[in-house]
């Protein structure tokens, strides 16, 4: 006779960190956080060195509850239950709607940044694609955004470049024929673009203003940085030329309006380049480190990456203590990271490429992104003849986190989804891998921001109000 063996339970994967004086759990894929007291905490303590009989993890009628309870909310499983999945891939077979279109309105320049990844060796995009979208083009993609947008009643259009505003001609009376036609089928636009400032005249400056049009500039900071990688074709600096259009603009904008920072190992000093931006007044700083191959002389290796987590770490901290305080510091990096913490975001994609948002390049070939517009392979479809669903919904199944194996260990997949297809096309040659050279920075900075995400809690709750419902149409956005 077969003896029974007895029923063992485990802790489910999770991440437990502390706030303040409080103890709390992230519980994957769930991404909802559970504050543990000091039982459910001894519990979970007694389970760190693997499965146990659930008589002796709870001894005591307390502890029984507390497991009881843990095991409600799957922080406590039977041991060998199998992962629960971020999300069915049977979702993937009626792709949703459009909501955002980036209109790649035009791929030239007047800057040659030296890190540029439209011009350099990381390029994916054809080269006979055309310099610059006609007003026919941008047209047909509001055409096709409103008609595949389904029941959604919001949508968003973004311009891009190469610099965006080189094509100006083309931005304004797009901006006016989507409100119109918007608004003759009952739906509304929301309009951003992005700009590197050099471009902008008062005249530009006072029509986004009076049209409400989102902005973000592309800057690196303070003349040194900005001049060491962001010049004109003779290798002329632009800074003297961006400064006082960014002052002037910042006056008349009636939006906030951030910046963008690219960190290479030839700028990383985020604390300069954030006390120097928000100094001249942006609302926000946001930092992406560079998208390139590992051989470029600015690729941030690994000592660049522990650098510049180390330099997060110290402004997370100001922006916990500014809080506390009831103002915002506005390190968008943490702000995006605690929303998406706030409201329990867990994403089946990591951004919304393919899935809410596409991008058109200025031929009117539809890429999955403003970086995958007009790349040949990438391709879904062309603004004129409409989106291939079947390619779009074959992309989606093979991105699913669920479908990515060497994911599915990690206690941030619910969060992270394995990173930026256009990264993992440079760096591997294929944008369904996940981004593994960044998983141990994702982990340490997903951390970090629970770390500032309980301390807040703890001290200052009301401030976390800011973020309810932020999330709708931000993670739509490029």
């Amino acid at each position: 006779m077969t003896a029974i063996q007895p029923t063992l339970v485990e802790a489910s994967q999770m991440h437990r960190f502390t706030g303040g004086a409080r103890n709390f759990a992230f519980l994957v894929p769930s991404s909802m956080i559970f504050e543990l007291d000091e039982t459910t905490g001894t519990v979970l303590d007694r389970l760190q060195e693997g499965p146990r009989p659930p008589a002796s993890v709870a001894q005591t009628p307390e502890e029984r509850d507390a497991l009881r309870e843990l095991a409600g909310v799957g922080a406590v499983v039977r041991q060998g239950a199998p992962l629960i999945p971020i999300g069915g891939l049977q979702e993937v077979n009626e792709p949703p709607p459009i909501r955002t279109v980036v209109l790649n309105i035009t791929n030239s320049c007047n800057l040659a940044c030296r890190y540029c990844y439209e011009y350099g060796d990381d390029r994916i995009a054809e080269a006979e694609v055309p310099a610059a979208m006609s007003e026919e083009v941008a047209r047909q993609s509001v055409d096709r955004l409103i008609s595949d947008s389904g029941n959604a009643k919001d949508l968003q259009v973004t311009f891009f470049g190469g610099e965006t505003l080189l094509n100006w001609r083309v931005i304004r009376p797009t901006v006016e024929y989507a409100r119109e036609e918007a608004e003759r089928v009952g739906k509304r636009v929301d309009f951003s673009l992005t700009t590197n400032a050099t471009l902008l005249t008062r005249g530009i400056s006072e029509w986004i203003a009076d049209n409400g049009i989102g902005v973000t500039i592309s800057v690196d900071g303070p003349k040194q940085f900005q001049d060491s990688m962001r010049v004109y074709g003779n290798g002329m600096g632009s800074y003297d030329v961006i400064a006082p259009r960014i002052e002037q603009f910042l006056k008349l904008q009636k939006r906030p309006v951030g910046a963008r920072v690219t960190i290479t190992a030839k700028n990383l000093d985020v604390r300069r380049i954030f006390d120097h931006l928000i100094g001249l007044g942006f609302y926000e700083v946001g930092f992406a480190p560079v998208t390139s191959s590992p051989d470029q002389d600015y690729a941030l290796g690994e000592d660049g990456f522990d650098d510049l987590l180390d330099q997060f770490r110290d402004l997370a901290d100001d922006y916990v203590d500014e809080a506390v305080e009831g103002r915002y510091l506005g390190f968008s990096n943490l702000s995006d990271l605690l929303g998406e913490i706030h409201e329990g975001v867990s994403k089946a994609y990591p951004c919304g490429a393919g899935l809410g948002l596409v991008g058109v390049a200025p031929g009117g070939e539809i890429g999955l992104c403003h970086r995958f517009a007009g790349s040949g392979d990438h391709d879904l479809g062309h603004v004129a003849t409409g989106v291939d669903d079947e390619l779009r919904a074959e992309h989606l199944k093979k991105a699913h986190i669920d479908a990515r194996t060497d994911c599915s260990q990690c206690w941030v997949r619910s969060l992270c989804s394995g990173g930026c297809y256009h990264e993992a096309q440079v760096r591997y040659g294929d944008r369904f891998r996940p981004n593994l050279h960044y998983c141990d920075w994702i982990r340490d900075w997903t951390a970090l921001g629970l770390s500032a995400y309980g301390r807040i809690l703890d001290r200052a709750p009301g401030f976390l109000h800011r973020f309810e419902g932020m999330l709708q149409a931000a993670r739509q956005t490029p």
